[in-house]
């Protein structure tokens, strides 16, 4: 059976989502009867029921699937909702993003690489000194100043941000962890694939592109590419035309 503790954390999640969850649940359980047991009695992150906190978007709102490694390895970081530092408050300060965007490595990537994609920093050029005057305009020019906004303009954009492990234990390597979880994505994608309009998929990084190798994600546009703690990531053309267009710095 199901161990009480995860199926708790389902208790947060969209109505839409819980009896496919459940299901991916069982094939967890089927390819593994032992992983989610010994989950449920070992310390992991996110806490406080945040398993599935992803999943608060309703199905048929989903129009990305956003996949990256797993949960940040600190408490107060980890959201349970992918990149989403809940450690970050302010995005902004005096001279460039703010000392908590800067620890979250991956998410002060993405957000140069927004800025890239607006036109408002050079990609060979987005280090303290050029970030300075960027973040002063954001601060006057109608920008969203918080993590909180920028998750607000993902989800309404319909982005399910998800991890491809959904859990961070410090004696366990990711990719074991994403193995496991590996059946109930499966599921996931299953109920997404067979929506009117499949979401875009996107993966970021080798773990997250061992997804690939499922048969469901044949049937999903499909857009990948390094994790965004590479610096590499700001520069990437992909993720620019992908995202600029949705003006996700805009506050709505």
């Amino acid at each position: 059976m199901i161990p009480q503790p995860i199926l708790t954390a389902l208790d947060r999640v969209d109505a839409s989502w819980r009896p496919h969850l459940v299901k991916g649940l069982e094939a967890m359980m089927q390819a593994d009867p032992h992983y989610l047991p010994a989950l449920a009695a070992d310390h992991y992150l996110p806490t406080d029921n945040r398993l599935f906190a992803a999943f608060a978007l309703p199905l048929n709102q989903v129009r990305y699937v956003l996949v990256g490694e797993g949960p940040y390895p600190r408490v107060e970081s980890a959201t349970g909702v992918c990149f989403m530092d809940g450690a970050v408050g302010e995005l902004w300060c005096d001279d460039g993003l703010s000392k908590a965007v800067n620890r979250a490595t991956s998410l002060r990537n993405f957000m140069k690489m927004l800025l890239v994609a607006d036109g408002k920093l050079q990609a060979d050029n987005c280090g303290g000194p050029a970030m300075a005057p960027v973040a002063a305009a954001a601060r006057s020019d109608g920008s969203i100043q918080t993590l909180a906004a920028l998750q607000h303009n993902l989800t309404a954009h319909g982005f399910l941000l998800l991890n491809a492990a959904l859990v961070f234990r410090p004696h366990v390597a990711p990719a074991i962890d994403a193995r496991a979880w590996q059946p109930f994505l499966q599921t996931v994608l299953q109920v997404l694939s067979a929506q009117p309009q499949p979401p875009t998929l996107i993966l970021w990084g080798k773990i997250a592109e061992q997804l690939k190798k499922l048969p469901e994600t044949a049937a999903f546009p499909q857009s990948c590419a390094e994790h965004p703690y590479n610096l590499s990531f700001i520069r990437h053309e992909g993720m620019q035309k992908l995202f600029g267009p949705l003006q996700l710095l805009r506050a709505r």
